[in-house]
């Protein structure tokens, strides 16, 4: 009978292998990453507060340019205002001539006198009884004015400084206004006649403003005054209007 060899026991082998773990889960945020969103945040924010910033900054401007823009010219209207009033008074009259009439008198408030630096002007006109003087100087930085015998703030120097105020006068005189008769034996003679000049006055202002001397506005306007200067020109009688015969 064969006889088969038996089989050799298999020799168990150890083998080694790593325990398996089961994947970590993070949780939260890693240092690096928070520092990366907090250095973008900085970033958004210091974006946002330059736009406020410079939005702030323009609308501060803005304000101190309209501020100072409606201060000049509530300080135009009121120049100009007083000036066209110059020579205006209840004795109008009186200077009007007619053949036969006694003489005309020359108004007493007709005159305008503004200084050699053109930077004050002095009026006089008629209101509720009192014939002024009035007038406007430019007074370190600010613009006065002359009510009831002492110069006043007509500019408030808290809120702009006036670098310029200027008072320029200019006469246009008329040709000869017609007389009843020549001025001598010569028909053509008109010498004598009386001119009409008619007055006008340009004033200019400019000015800063307190808070920010960037913000500067200036204007100009030409006012022509009402009450025009009769100039008599009759050296003989001076107080005649027309020769008399």
């Amino acid at each position: 009978m064969p006889t088969h060899p038996l089989p050799r026991p298999r020799s168990r082998q150890c083998v080694l292998t790593r325990p398996r773990h089961s994947p970590r889960v993070q949780r939260g945020l890693s240092l690096v990453e928070l520092m990366v969103g907090t250095t973008i945040g900085l970033f958004v924010v210091a974006a946002a507060t330059l736009v406020i910033v410079t939005q702030l900054g323009h609308h501060r401007r803005l304000l101190l340019e309209t501020q100072l823009q409606q201060d000049l010219r509530a300080t135009m209207d009121i120049v100009t205002r007083e000036l066209r009033r110059a020579g205006g008074g209840a004795g109008a009259l009186s200077g009007v001539w007619s053949e036969g009439a006694p003489p005309a008198a020359p108004n007493p408030l007709a005159a305008v006198d503004v200084n050699a630096g053109f930077d004050q002007v002095q009026l006089r006109y008629q209101r509720a009884g009192d014939a002024g003087p009035y007038g406007f100087k430019l007074d370190s930085g600010t613009v006065r004015s002359l009510l009831g015998g002492s110069w006043q703030e007509l500019t408030d120097s808290n809120v702009m400084r006036v670098t310029q105020f200027r008072i320029t006068p200019t006469l246009a005189a008329s040709d000869p206004l017609p007389c009843p008769r020549a001025c001598s034996a010569d028909p053509a003679d008109t010498s004598c006649w009386p001119t009409l000049a008619v007055r006008r006055i340009t004033v200019e202002i400019a000015a800063t403003s307190r808070h920010d001397t960037a913000v500067q506005r200036s204007l100009r306007s030409e006012v022509r005054l009402r009450n025009d200067l009769l100039n008599f020109n009759d050296a003989a009688h001076p107080d005649r209007v027309c020769p008399s015969p």
